[in-house]
Formats: structure tokens, sequence, C-alpha cells
């Protein structure tokens, strides 16, 4: 009779472990954190049964926007938050948490046939600006540079514009593309084109080049080992937010996020883990 009531002792907390695991919630923003959030999402509902998540992109301001009109429950950003959308939510009494939950490089990708293989900071300014028009400028054949770019909303449009352009103003010649898998494929199919994506988006259909942050000293391929061991230049943390008042129901995800098991699934989706 003992071992009976023990056993279903252990199978009450046992059920209610998993359903103190179990989370709804919805998460929007970045193209460049959704695959990685939809895979882990993936992995979570599959572990916790009963467990609902939906992962939408749209760019890292669509996220936060949807965060501030609590249409999101967490809003998956490629950059940090701005001023403006800190006071925004300020205004509207809504106190958030930030984590990190991998780091990114941002790739430069060009067409496979591009003879080009590598470039300096200042030459995909002088690109990215307008100075620069021609491939027979940066070494390459005589041929019109096709510039592709997301759109003012992407994280990633900040933060080259910040880190790479040197907050100087992208040339209005440039293509703003509405989703990271857009420039991918542009590029793809466009002989004279350059675009930048996140790590996880380059596949065998484009070609990353090799950056260099000293004026052409050295230059540095974009992966997930450069990236952990700080030689690629064009590094960058990839964030979620999320409101106080939400914490406790979306806690367990976040928590298998952080935990090796889902740093292990970061770095297999091409992502760089937090350590």
């Amino acid at each position: 009779m003992k071992k009976i009531i023990l056993t279903a002792t252990a199978i009450i907390l046992c059920v209610s472990v998993i359903n103190a695991q179990k989370v709804v919630c919805k998460i929007k923003g970045s193209d460049t954190c959704l695959p990685l959030s939809q895979k882990l999402s993936e992995k979570f509902m599959k572990k916790y049964a009963g467990s609902s998540i939906s992962v939408t992109g749209g760019g890292s301001g669509v996220g936060i926007s949807a965060l501030l009109n609590s249409t999101t429950d967490i809003a998956q950003s490629s950059r940090p938050l701005s001023m403006d959308e800190k006071l925004k939510l300020q205004e509207a009494g809504k106190s958030y948490k930030q984590t990190i939950i991998a780091y990114d490089a941002i790739s430069f990708i060009v067409n496979p046939t591009n003879g080009v293989n590598q470039l300096t900071r200042e030459q995909l300014e002088g690109i990215y600006t307008g100075k620069i028009k021609n491939w027979k400028e940066v070494g390459g054949a005589d041929m019109t540079i096709v510039v592709y770019s997301r759109e003012s909303s992407s994280g990633t449009y900040d933060f080259v514009k910040e880190h790479v352009l040197m907050k100087k103003n992208f040339a209005s010649t440039c293509m703003l593309m509405p989703a990271t898998g857009a420039i991918v494929q542009s590029v793809s199919q466009t002989k004279g084109a350059i675009g930048y994506v996140g790590l996880a988006y380059v596949e065998k259909n484009v070609k990353a080049l090799k950056v260099s942050y000293d004026k052409g000293k050295t230059y540095v391929a974009p992966s997930v080992a450069n990236a952990k061991n700080k030689t690629y230049p064009i590094t960058r943390p990839l964030y979620y937010y999320y409101l106080n008042s939400t914490e406790k129901t979306i806690l367990p995800f976040i928590n298998f996020i952080l935990s090796a098991e889902g740093q292990q699934i970061v770095l297999t989706e091409g992502y760089v883990p937090i350590k």
C-alpha cells in the first residue's frame, strides 16, 4: 500500500513539474533570430507537452512595437532598444527584461561567380553609401554593383549603419528588402549583387566575403569560430525582450534556451553560443 501511495505521489509530482514547464506564448521580431527561435520553440514543445509557441519575423522594430502594444510576449531583436523605445515602454508603465540568447556574425554576401573575395570596412562603406559603384573599383570585374539592404525596421540595418557605415546614410540606390531570405535569393540570382545577412543565412548559393577592419592588413571570414574568438569584427548579441509582468509564464522557455541543451541548438543552427 505504501508503495502504491508513493508511486501515485511521484506521478503527481512529475505531472506538476511538466505542467510548470508548459509555456504558451508569442514571439515576434528579428528575421535574424527567426530560424533560431523556430528551432528552439520546436524542440521545447516536443519536450514539454501542452506548450504552444508561435514565432514570426518582420524585423526587430516590428517585434519591439508588438511588445509595446501587447501583441507579443517576447520581442526578438538583433539590436538593443533605442532610447525612444525605452521611453515609450516607461511611459506605458511597462518594465521589461533583456536576455541575450546568442551572438551573430553579420556576413556580407556576393554571387558565387564574383571574383572578389574580401573587402575592407571602408570599401563596404563606399559601396553602401553609393561612392563605389563598380566592382572594378575594388579589384573585381567591370560590373555594376547591385546593392541589397534590409529595410529600416530591421535591427541588422541599424547595426550595419552604425558599425560599418559609421552612421552615414545608405545610398538611395540601395534596394531595401523586407526579409533576410529575400536578400539571399536576390544575391544568388544577380551576378553583380552584394547584401548582408546573419551568419545562419549563409548558404551554398552565395559567397561570404572576408572583411578587414584594419585597412586591409588582415581579412577574416565570418564563422562561428571567428565570432567566438572575436577575430571577426562584425559580431553582435541577439536579444529577447519581455515584460516583467509575464516573466513567470515564459521563464521555463528562457531557461531552456540558456541551458546547455539550448545553447547546443544555438551552435547547431549556425549561431554563436553565449558561453
